[in-house]
């Protein structure tokens, strides 16, 4: 699954060093318009739906906090 994700992630800003980040958000690296792209990609590929209320900082500051969240709601 992180495989894919930092996949997609790639795609959407292929300029960012997603491995090595772990301040996608609180240093302003993705923008809003990346995080539309991101949860819907998200939610297509892995047949998830990220709400509003999933949208905080700390769930996509880093690729493994993206996995946690995917997961997360995967088991829901």
């Amino acid at each position: 699954m992180k495989e894919k994700i930092l996949e997609i992630l790639q795609e959407i800003r292929p300029d960012v060093d997603f491995l090595n980040e772990n301040k996608l958000i609180d240093d302003k690296i993705l923008d809003s318009f990346d995080i539309i792209s991101i949860v819907g990609e998200l939610n297509e590929t892995f047949d998830v739906m990220i709400d509003a209320e999933e949208l905080e900082p700390y769930n996509f500051n880093t690729v493994d906090a993206m996995v946690e969240l995917v997961e997360k709601l995967s088991e829901e």
